[in-house]
């Protein structure tokens, strides 16, 4: 077969032009980006599928973890026959949600457990998560999830990322408080400054607001608040709801009631002042009384020399009592400061000297050694208490809307029970302040103290 000039010179033409673009191709870099990043991208996807679902993986465990660690803590604090659904409505607070998807929150009550002697409570979260990228890579996880297509009888199972979280509890018997702040004006109801030298002696400490100690913890207890706290005390629980009859969560004012005792005012509008030229004889004491019952005196009373006073329930109305530079002892005692707001009258203790009062220890005064009517709001507060006078008191100090600085040492009295529980709106307590005598005898003083509920612990 004879091939014409004209066929072999296109095809030698063709040839050349294919040569040419096979030789562009062959020197150029372009596309080869392209090519390099098609091959790595099961790689690369894999890789940032894995540092990504990793991640998640993680924070899920967290989040299960802080669940079953706050259901925990519900549990061992409810401590009744409803701690299983109460740990488990907390846990579902946090998205885990016992029987939802694959969630599975366990609660029990055994007798011992790692870690815990008594009073033990174990939560325990479960969840499978479903693989997403991580399979690029090749991994399969470490446990399936079996599921049902809608509508079909077809079961298929899914590889999956089994996780747990688990948390033990115990219950905290209810303790005792010697401080508590009712918070009334709204104001911070504890605070210290440069409060060094100042000691509580382990004093529990109950707030209705915040507490803020600059300088020191007080060395106080257990430091209960419902608002925040600042420094103060060796065990703080910010955000406390305390148990109440309402939604406010703030401490109920347990000596309130107790006004309905205070007899009734038979002064005739007659307080005399100290200040003034006619006060008289009366209300100007030393020696020794006894106090039979309740015994109503009325304005203002002042020592002038020591004094003893036995028995008893002394209602001051419209009055002050000073001190004067002596000491008034009562065993038993209970003094009453009530009256009118409408009144210039103080009714607080004042003065130098000191106060040696043991409170009695039955009747409807029982544990009360100080107490201002509740429905007294104007002229009560003190600036320095402790200081001027000097408290030695067994018992109860009860001065519901005052604005206490405690300056200087409260403690027992010389022939009282080691009790000191002191009620206020706010209290400030200087450098100098402290409580000598904790509350180690309330019982035996006679003293029902307010306390916080049974709490929940981490157990480590």
């Amino acid at each position: 077969m004879r091939i014409s000039p004209m066929t072999w010179r296109n095809c030698l033409a063709a040839y050349r032009a294919a040569s040419a673009r096979w030789r562009f191709f062959r020197g150029t870099e372009a596309g080869v980006a392209t090519v390099l990043f098609a091959l790595a991208a099961p790689l690369l996807i894999g890789a940032m599928g894995l540092a990504a679902e990793v991640s998640y993986w993680r924070v899920h465990q967290r989040g299960m973890q802080n669940a079953a660690d706050a259901a925990a803590i519900a549990a061992a604090t409810n401590g009744g026959s409803t701690y299983v659904a109460e740990a488990q409505a907390v846990a579902a607070q946090y998205g885990f949600q016992n029987g939802v998807g694959n969630i599975a929150v366990t609660v029990t009550n055994p007798t011992t457990t790692s870690g815990c002697t008594s009073k033990c409570y174990e939560v325990q979260i479960s969840d499978k998560l479903p693989l997403l990228l991580t399979s690029i890579v090749g991994f399969s996880g470490n446990t399936t999830i079996t599921s049902t297509s809608s509508g079909v009888s077809q079961i298929s199972t899914k590889p999956a990322m089994s996780m747990q979280g688990a948390s033990i509890a115990t219950s905290k018997d209810a303790y005792k408080y010697c401080i508590v702040a009712l918070g009334t004006s709204g104001v911070t109801d504890i605070t210290s400054n440069g409060a060094q030298k100042a000691d509580l002696g382990g004093c529990n400490i109950a707030s209705n607001a915040g507490a803020t100690c600059n300088g020191g913890n007080l060395n106080a207890g257990i430091v209960d608040a419902h608002g925040a706290i600042k420094g103060c005390g060796t065990t703080q629980n910010a955000n406390t709801c305390f148990p109440n009859q309402d939604s406010t969560c703030t401490v109920t004012d347990a000596y309130a009631p107790l006004a309905s005792s205070i007899p009734a005012d038979t002064c005739n509008s007659v307080y005399p002042a100290e200040n003034s030229s006619s006060f008289p004889m009366s209300n100007q004491w030393t020696g020794t009384y006894t106090i039979s019952g309740y015994k109503v005196v009325c304005g203002d009373q002042k020592l002038i020399g020591p004094t003893t006073i036995s028995g008893g329930v002394l209602v001051i109305e419209n009055g002050q009592l000073d001190t004067n530079g002596y000491t008034l002892t009562g065993n038993p005692l209970t003094i009453v400061f009530s009256g009118s707001n409408a009144s210039s009258s103080q009714h607080i203790p004042r003065g130098s000297g000191g106060l040696n009062i043991a409170a009695p220890t039955s009747g409807p005064w029982s544990g009360v050694a100080i107490y201002q009517d509740p429905s007294l709001t104007a002229n009560v507060s003190i600036s320095s208490a402790g200081n001027s006078p000097t408290w030695n008191i067994s018992g109860l100090v009860y001065l519901p809307h005052a604005a206490v600085t405690l300056s200087g040492s409260a403690g027992a009295s010389t022939s009282g029970a080691k009790c000191f529980m002191l009620v206020v709106d706010h209290l400030t307590i200087n450098g100098t302040g402290s409580v000598l005598a904790n509350d180690t005898d309330c019982t035996q003083a006679g003293l029902n103290q307010m306390g916080g509920a049974p709490r929940g612990t981490l157990v480590n």
